[in-house]
């Protein structure tokens, strides 16, 4: 358990990458079982792994056993609420109580770092329908109002994590109204929430993650690390396709055989001190058993390419 010392940057993984995430659990019969994902991500040498759908690992203390006894920590989780829509907002609470729930029963039993909510925005129909347009469009994101409104919202969550004990890290995400560079910015000014530098949505919505490193060297408290292929999403842009074809035709793929430099990333990080727990991802929707079961090998060969880089 080296990468999880304190002081130094822990290298976990996510059931996404083995597409296992809200939209196929409990859904599509061949998402691997929670309990198999453990096994495959202890295998690969992760340290940590994201938490997934709230239950997927496992509940209560169960969830921090079966951790545990696998040597695992326990990275995050990830949710996206509606800032700007106080109402929603409130309906939708009570998941961030939930997923704070789960890392409660499960810290006493980890090791590594603090467990991080990762607060993500959850979009609109619009969005969700044209992902990557609000580099090019300004004209769709949300109004001066609703900014308001986003910010108080978000300061709501914030808190609520805050008194909990958990320091929220800020993830922007394709398809919502926090994916274009502008956007990722207007968050940033009107918060003190960390950010993820989540570097393949980054990619996606049109910016440079070692743009956003030289920038916003003070807020990154949690990295997603994920390959994009930028061809891939023009693609999806011209077809007029919505977000989910991100996930199907594989816009994320294996480190090192997309646009991200990765090795560059890595310098950034170590240049600007960066402690704590990077989550690799690579975000599958698998459509056939067998890609499902070609999840596991992407997983080992990304672990094995971060650590023939020191990691």
């Amino acid at each position: 358990m080296a990468s999880s010392r304190a002081g130094s940057i822990a290298i976990a993984n996510a059931p996404v990458s083995y597409g296992a995430f809200e939209l196929t659990v409990g859904i599509d019969p061949n998402v691997p079982s929670g309990a198999s994902v453990l096994e495959q991500v202890a295998a690969a040498g992760y340290a940590g792994i994201d938490l997934g759908p709230v239950g997927y690992l496992g509940s209560g203390s169960a969830l921090g056993e079966a951790l545990a006894a696998r040597g695992l920590g326990l990275a995050g989780a990830y949710l996206e609420l509606p800032y700007a829509d106080p109402g929603a907002l409130e309906r939708a609470l009570p998941a961030l109580d939930a997923m704070l729930d789960a890392f409660d029963a499960a810290v006493p039993f980890l090791p590594g770092p603090r467990p991080r909510p990762t607060l993500a925005d959850a979009g609109s129909p619009a969005r969700r329908e044209r992902p990557g347009r609000a580099a090019r469009d300004p004209s769709c994101g949300l109004s001066a109002q609703q900014w308001g409104s986003f910010a108080r919202g978000l300061a709501r969550a914030v808190d609520r994590c805050r008194e909990r004990g958990y320091e929220p890290t800020f993830h922007p995400e394709t398809g919502t109204h926090v994916e274009a560079p502008w956007e990722i910015e207007r968050v940033l000014e009107i918060s003190d929430v960390g950010l993820c530098l989540e570097t393949g949505h980054i990619m996606l919505g049109g910016g440079d993650p070692l743009a956003v490193i030289r920038t916003w060297p003070d807020r990154i408290n949690h990295v997603h690390l994920k390959d994009a292929v930028r061809e891939v999403m023009r693609q999806i842009e011209a077809d007029g396709a919505p977000v989910t074809e991100i996930w199907t035709r594989e816009a994320f793929c294996a480190l090192g055989r997309g646009d991200l430099d990765v090795p560059a990333v890595l310098d950034g990080l170590r240049g600007i001190g960066f402690t704590g727990w990077l989550v690799v991802e690579q975000d599958i929707w698998p459509r056939t058993a067998g890609r499902f079961a070609r999840a596991a090998a992407d997983q080992r060969a990304n672990r094995a390419y971060l650590a023939k880089r020191g990691l």
